[in-house]
């Protein structure tokens, strides 16, 4: 008897937590390879008392194309009183162009702490996939909010 009851609580759990995870929506899509938040931005507020600032940080994400390469996109996140809101988003034209396989992407240091508004990130990536090595590219956002896209130089 004991073993039945065993077997049933266990079926139970497995049956309710199978529809509970499936009734959920997970929150990164499988063709999303690459997340990178990092740096920040801040911005007088448009519709809201004088001396208002938004503020946020930024996200670039690798999301794989049906072909096998990936577009690399730039968000701008704001940090609002209801939390995280995707301010702007767009694809970055200049690695759309390589038609790259990404494989990393990198913050400028893993603290997540910068000390001026802006983003650096690197981003790993080969134009042909069975290259040995990957060719690294810069997004530099500037304290003015100019996005640079170049190859990184050593």
């Amino acid at each position: 008897m004991r073993r039945h009851r065993l077997a049933s609580a266990l079926a139970f759990l497995l049956l309710t937590g199978s529809a509970a995870f499936a009734a959920d929506e997970t929150p990164v899509p499988e063709t999303v390879t690459f997340v990178v938040s990092t740096g920040f931005w801040e911005e007088p507020a448009e519709d809201a008392a004088e001396g208002a600032m938004r503020r946020g940080y930024y996200k670039l994400a690798a999301v794989r194309q049906p072909d096998g390469t990936a577009q690399v996109h730039l968000q701008q996140i704001e940090a609002t009183d209801d939390g995280p809101k995707i301010a702007s988003s767009t694809v970055l034209e200049e690695f759309s162009a390589l038609k790259p396989y990404v494989t990393d992407i990198r913050p400028e240091n893993s603290s997540g702490i910068t000390a001026e508004p802006g983003l650096f990130a690197t981003v790993y990536l080969k134009t042909d996939p069975k290259a040995a090595e990957p060719e690294s590219w810069t997004v530099l956002i500037d304290d003015l909010g100019e996005i640079k896209v170049e190859r990184a130089t050593n």
